[in-house]
């Protein structure tokens, strides 16, 4: 989606898979949440960047760019990867995206507020790490108008003309 991921992106990345990884035998029920958590805000950063490069071609960085990053909402976001109709005009990999980014914010609520739920490692990262992959890391990347037309999809509320 964004022509890189940010940098913290790919930190939270593998900052997820060590914290999955720590303990002996097993993490702490501490670790496992936040590595679900964790996931979810590397593929949360990367959509607000996706979401601040293309509709406004502002710089990274500038005031404009950061009022667009900083307008992607959680639950907008969610609902618009969630519209079936809407989404099966995007390509494949963004379909990909936005199914992980969903199934993602869905285990980082579980892993964040249902405390009564015991986690194992393979619900907190393994099962996981196959939605890790960030749109700069796909071999096949969808083209700017359609990564353009997602990043509006995800933003703004759709209206009739």
């Amino acid at each position: 989606l964004a022509r890189a991921c940010p940098v913290n992106a790919r930190d939270l990345i593998e900052t997820a898979r060590r914290l999955a990884e720590s303990g002996t035998p097993q993490p702490t029920q501490a670790d496992l949440r936040r590595a679900v958590s964790t996931a979810y805000y590397a593929l949360f950063h990367c959509l607000a960047a996706a979401a601040a490069d293309l509709p406004t071609g502002a710089r990274p960085g500038s005031p404009e760019w950061h009022q667009v990053y900083r307008a992607l909402e959680h639950g907008k976001a969610r609902s618009a990867c969630r519209q079936q109709a809407a989404m099966r005009t995007f390509p494949k990999e963004i379909r990909s995206f936005a199914e992980a980014f969903a199934a993602l914010q869905k285990a980082r609520q579980q892993a964040d507020y249902a405390l009564e739920h015991q986690l194992s490692k393979p619900d907190a990262f393994l099962r996981q790490s196959t939605r890790l992959r960030t749109p700069s890391s796909s071999s096949s990347k969808p083209d700017a108008r359609h990564r353009r037309s997602f990043a509006v999809h995800v933003l703004f509320k759709r209206r009739q003309p």
